[in-house]
């Protein structure tokens, strides 16, 4: 029998290709085209920057003296080695997003897949959707069919589906001074296409935080946020200013800078305000939404359940800016609100006809009693409205902490009420029991997160060192793990198919499967779930990379810790959780080096999902000890509140005791030990260099915090300084002109402190846009290193910031990483 699978929408992709041979050769993964080729040189910059060699490019290179000034002619094969294998897993491809949409029969469903994959000669993300067919049978409980080729997508900055699964909404962003592209696909076509000068807007934020497209319910509408118009810049020529402010074609004026505007710091240069707009699907006409002060920031935006007495709402989050601007990227203390305003767009009145709100109807703000809300969803029948709050993060200053789960019940008529009753759902847990729920950690919710019986609510959230998928009831607030609870490995929530699931799951040795969970229903109280392999193309890996990763295996260790019976906290007394990875055929007579991995934040956590950059250095020879130091989420709110104030002391022991711990069970040799870590990782990595300088055969340090007293007066987030250096104190004593008091006690915690005890050879690796630990910090530690003879190699990415996530910077940054280590730790 003959079977079409069905793609629920076309898509404007790259140049047809007739030839199915050439097809074939266009969707080939990238690890198969290399086995072909026999070298890859990636661009260069004005910074010296890495060539890639294969072993013919080696002999040739050694020969005619093209060798890499910094590279002698034992670290070729070395370089050429590694730099084969990264690039086997570097073209593993990852989910970003999934969707599922019933089919018309009503019995199968159909999905659609967005996938990323790093494309190292145009150094960005190559994006891509594969759709599949989801098929229930009595015989086969699962069966999904793939299409057989991914299709790439150009330029493309969002997708988001229609509710009910016939129109797609691409967002292309502009470049320059072109439009805004808006285009509604159908199932067989594109329907409509708006461009949207830059006069009405700038670009629609897709960065996932202030990111908020929604459609309403019966798809006329569609609500984004957008960077409002730039203001108008004045404008001279050669006679001086000019009245009308308009620029000449031929160059005989200039358009004046204008007075400074702050962004939202990291990742949001000349992003100065996102503001909420509502397009009507059929005529393209596009309206501000009005009456929200101009001191909002705006994301996150939903359509309130439509009212047949009142003008339909939209409820978002607003972020103020009254003062300073502080860094937004992974700040989760920053206070919001959730506000409702009206449409600007009138339903009853016709598709053409724009409405304007009655000027005294002003925007409300819905969560008085709380000063952290986000995440809003509403529930199937609209009773009620659930949103998270990071109000333990606000209170403690921490940049993240526990989150608790909110609702509020929403009125039948649609005029709600500021002094609606919050209701706490799930609380922040303070000090979880073993194996117990820790609490949510969780930045957002799935498009239609809810099962079928409408008051429960599914999410992905940190459990220890899992990621694990939770369901809570949000009338009686009981939290359910849904995913095995034996399961070490990390799970990831991508879609519901009615009351199924669609997810990944990963580990330290394992590239990432998709898994279909069924929900059985033992009675009418008791349910559960049947996980179910879902065989695919997406995450196809090399044969190689298959075998090497065969050889691994993990461990989740609990390792007690020292000091903590000091501690105020029962949290902070519990044993921290360490990651191994090790090989499976290893003797402990003859160990493998060892690198201790350290995550930033330092309110952050290191989880079993799988890392292509992580499992590549496993897979060329090394153990990895992956350490969830006192701070980290995942174990309760005592235990993240444990590490303010005692940073450089505290998280450097735990790292220290786990290290101890591993060696006295004889799984390491003391003298082939590295360590790694970014951010606050790379702050723990320079502090133990220079804490315990006989411990570490190298190092290496990505981004690294190396001195706070000069981070403080450059960082687009000082107040992190004070409070990770003062605790909860550091809110009151944080200033933009702080005392040279202030200056000694951040000096003292950092690792500059120590620099004179340093004797490690240190990698490091800096993004020179970075405005979260500017370059400055990490090249200051460098030349003072250099002063004492420790030997140095420093790479800086001229146009990378905090992450270092381009990806030739992501390529070169961890090719270094090992040739680095296996330099001095054979």
């Amino acid at each position: 029998m003959t079977r079409l699978l069905y793609i629920p929408f076309p898509f404007a992709s790259t140049p047809a290709i007739k030839s199915g041979l050439k097809l074939g050769f266009l969707f080939t993964p990238f690890s198969s085209f290399t086995k072909s080729h026999s070298s890859i040189t990636l661009p260069r910059s004005s910074f010296k920057r890495l060539s890639i060699f294969s072993a013919m490019d080696v002999s040739r290179a050694e020969s005619s003296k093209e060798l890499p000034p910094d590279l002698d002619s034992t670290m070729v094969e070395e370089y050429a080695s590694q730099s084969k294998l990264l690039l086997q897993f570097t073209s593993i491809p990852s989910i970003n997003k999934a969707w599922v949409f019933k089919s018309d029969t009503g019995k199968n469903s159909k999905a659609i897949f967005s996938i990323n994959q790093q494309n190292l000669l145009a150094n960005k993300l190559r994006k891509s959707l594969i759709s599949a067919s989801i098929r229930k049978d009595d015989d086969n409980p699962i069966n999904i069919e793939w299409t057989p080729f991914p299709m790439e997508l150009s330029g493309v900055a969002l997708m988001v589906p229609s509710p009910s699964g016939l129109k797609l909404l691409i967002v292309r962003n502009p470049e320059n001074d072109s439009p805004t592209k808006l285009e509604i696909w159908g199932p067989s076509a594109l329907e409509k296409e708006f461009h949207i000068p830059q006069s009405i807007h700038g670009s629609v934020y897709s960065d996932g935080w202030f990111e908020g497209v929604s459609w309403n319910s019966d798809e006329t509408l569609i609500a984004y946020v957008a960077e409002e118009p730039s203001p108008p810049k004045p404008v001279f020529n050669q006679f001086g200013y000019k009245s009308e402010g308009s620029v000449d074609k031929d160059c005989n004026s200039w358009k004046a800078l204008g007075d400074w505007e702050e962004g939202w710091g990291e990742t949001y240069v000349n992003k100065r305000r996102p503001t909420l707009f509502v397009i009507n699907a059929n005529s393209g006409k596009v309206h501000a939404v009005e009456g929200i002060n101009k001191s909002l920031s705006i994301g996150q935006v939903v359509w309130a359940p439509a009212s047949k007495v009142s003008q339909q709402k939209l409820v978002f989050v607003g972020w103020s800016s009254d003062s300073r601007k502080l860094g937004m990227k992974y700040c989760y203390n920053r206070p919001c609100a959730l506000y409702v305003a009206c449409s600007p767009f009138d339903e009853l009145a016709g598709d053409d006809v724009d409405y304007r709100c009655n000027k005294d109807l002003e925007v409300v703000i819905l969560t008085q009693g709380i000063n952290s809300a986000f995440a809003p969803i509403f529930s199937p029948d609209g009773k009620s409205l659930v949103f998270l709050s990071a109000k333990a993060s606000i209170d403690s200053g921490a940049h993240s902490a526990t989150n608790s789960l909110h609702r509020i019940d929403w009125p039948s008529d649609g005029n709600s009420n500021p002094s609606s009753e919050i209701v706490d759902v799930v609380p922040v847990v303070m000090c979880p029991g073993d194996g117990c729920f820790p609490g949510i950690y969780c930045s957002g919710f799935l498009r239609n997160p809810w099962l079928s019986d409408g008051h429960t609510v599914v999410l992905s959230s940190i459990w220890g060192s899992t990621q694990v998928i939770l369901s809570v009831d949000i009338l009686s607030g009981n939290v359910s793990r849904l995913t095995p609870h034996d399961s070490t490995s990390s799970w990831n929530l991508l879609s519901l198919d009615e009351d199924n699931i669609i997810a990944t799951c990963s580990s330290p040795v394992e590239v990432p499967e998709i898994k279909y969970g069924l929900l059985l229903k033992e009675s009418c109280t008791s349910v559960s779930w049947s996980w179910h392999d879902v065989p695919g193309p997406v995450f196809k890996s090399s044969k190689e990379v298959e075998s090497l990763l065969a050889t691994l295996q993990f461990s989740i260790m609990k390792v007690p810790v020292k000091g903590g019976s000091g501690n105020s906290s029962e949290g902070a007394s519990n044993p921290i959780e360490a990651i191994f990875v090790s090989s499976k055929t290893e003797q402990n007579e003859s160990c493998n080096p060892l690198i201790v991995v350290l995550h930033g934040g330092p309110h952050s956590v290191s989880t079993t999902g799988f890392s292509k950059s992580l499992a590549f250095l496993s897979s060329i020879g090394y153990n990895l000890l992956i350490v969830n130091y006192r701070g980290s989420l995942g174990f309760g709110e005592e235990a993240v509140q444990s590490l303010p104030g005692k940073v450089g002391c505290q998280d450097v022991g735990d790292v220290l005791t786990a290290i101890d711990y591993v060696i006295d069970l004889k799984l390491v040799d003391p003298s082939k030990i590295t360590v790694l870590g970014g951010s606050h990782g790379g702050f723990l990595t320079t502090h133990l260099i220079g804490q315990a300088p006989e411990k570490f055969a190298a190092a290496a340090a990505r981004n690294p915090v190396c001195n706070l007293a000069l981070m403080v007066g450059t960082s687009d987030i000082p107040e992190w300084c004070f409070v990770e250096s003062y605790g909860i104190d550091g809110k009151a004593h944080f200033t933009s002109a702080p005392t040279k008091e202030h200056l000694s006690v951040l000096y003292d915690k950092s690792p500059i402190a120590h620099v004179n005890k340093v004797k490690t050879p240190t990698l490091f690796l800096i993004g020179a846009k970075d405005l979260r630990v500017p370059s400055s910090n990490g090249l200051q530690y460098v030349h003072a290193l250099k002063e004492r003879g420790v030997e140095v190699k420093t790479i800086v990415f001229p146009e990378d910031i905090h992450g270092i996530d381009k990806p030739q910077s992501d390529f070169e940054s961890f090719l270094n990483i090992g040739v680095w280590f296996k330099k001095y730790c054979k």
